[in-house]
């Protein structure tokens, strides 16, 4: 990875409606109509939206009853995953082809970092149009790309000119181009934090930028100053290609929404058990624990926390997971959950116990139920803090 960071050339590939532009693709009756991935049942999910039912307002994660009543006229088609990851597959031996260096998303997106390439910087535009004929010539669908020096400016500028589009951002067209954007362009400002800027008066990305670091504090606490970079541009995270897991978890959407403190925080046990037997069957501990919480309205939220020392212990995930939940509460104190999820990152092999180590705290309770799941059955066993 070049040393010289702000000579670095990173690609944002990103499908254009990926699921619906494949249906379209494959059958001709549905090209130029509105198709909805999804189904359109009262807890159905919307997918992908093609860009025609966009225009009704009809966007994924939305439920599918919503697209619905936007757009009655809405062609709603099964989801095909199995066969939407072989089509990824094909895009993705296209980046392979042309760097090593590439970090995928999702299966319709990923980061292609071409620093070390001598003489990139003359010739990124033809490579950006290059990866978008390939794709089209492989797959019949389109792309949108951005450019810039890191991961930030390059995902923004996928975005501007969809879709098929091409947008290179470096020098002064940064500030430019980001400048009068909604603050929530920047990853990580949702609706929430959006209200407690207005209240401090910043509502563009330049007013993110410009604002007072006293200000920013007390919307960010301890993120401030990382917020403020973005907001200029600057983002150091590096294109890390995928080498085996990145994260383990588990999660669960439920027939009915659940309303109690107690309902939640066992499933949300179970979960963080499902999630911590899985990693010790990989032999991977987790420095990290996430939480992720969906609303009935679908807003979705997570949450995260340092796990010291790095543990595969279901106490330690469920205790970790049990303080956000309660956290989580304490600002949405009357809100119902459609789906919980747990997951661990920050994953590292798991080392053999040494002769004078002792042993986590439950760790053999851990390792018997694991026994006797494998041998009887995953639901044959609870822990008590999961029977209702």
């Amino acid at each position: 990875m070049s040393k010289n960071r702000t000579n670095r050339v990173i690609m944002h590939v990103d499908m254009d409606a990926f699921y619906a532009s494949i249906e379209q693709r494959d059958n001709p009756d549905y090209r130029g109509k509105p198709v909805v991935v999804g189904g359109g049942g009262p807890r159905a999910v919307v997918a992908a939206a093609s860009y025609e039912s966009r225009k009704f307002g009809v966007r994924s994660a939305m439920p599918g009853r919503e697209a619905l009543r936007r757009c009655p006229d809405a062609i709603f088609v099964k989801p095909r995953l199995d066969y939407y990851r072989l089509v990824s597959k094909d895009i993705f031996a296209i980046f392979k082809e042309l760097t090593p260096v590439y970090e995928g998303l999702s299966l319709d997106e990923a980061f292609l970092d071409f620093s070390e390439e001598p003489g990139i910087h003359d010739i990124i535009e033809q490579r950006a149009r290059l990866i978008k004929d390939r794709i089209h010539e492989q797959t019949q669908l389109t792309a949108s790309v951005g450019v810039g020096p890191n991961k930030l400016v390059a995902k923004i500028a996928s975005d501007l000119l969809k879709p098929d589009g091409l947008c290179m951002l470096f020098g002064d067209t940064i500030s430019q181009t980001l400048d009068p954007m909604p603050a929530s362009t920047i990853p990580g400002i949702g609706r929430k934090t959006v209200k407690r800027l207005r209240s401090i008066r910043v509502s563009t990305i330049k007013d993110l930028r410009t604002a007072p670091d006293a200000a920013l504090s007390a919307v960010f606490g301890r993120y401030a100053m990382r917020i403020k970079q973005r907001a200029a541009g600057i983002d150091d995270r590096e294109v890390v290609p995928s080498r085996g897991d990145k994260s383990i978890s588990a999660e669960n959407t439920f027939a009915e929404n659940l309303t109690s403190a107690r309902e939640m925080e066992q499933e949300l046990i179970l979960l963080a058990d499902r999630t911590a037997e899985r990693a010790r069957k990989k032999n991977l501990l987790g420095s990290v624990v996430m939480i992720k919480v969906r609303m009935p309205d679908f807003t979705t939220l997570t949450r995260q926390m340092q796990l010291q020392p790095a543990s595969n212990s279901s106490d330690a995930i469920g205790g970790r997971a049990r303080e956000m939940l309660r956290d989580w509460r304490a600002d949405y104190p009357d809100a119902a959950v459609r789906l919980l999820g747990v997951g661990i990152a920050g994953l590292q092999e798991e080392r053999q116990m040494g002769l004078f180590d002792s042993p986590e705290d439950n760790q053999g309770v851990d390792q018997v139920l694991d026994s006797i799941r494998e041998k009887f059955g995953s639901d044959v066993v609870k822990r008590g803090n999961r029977i209702r």
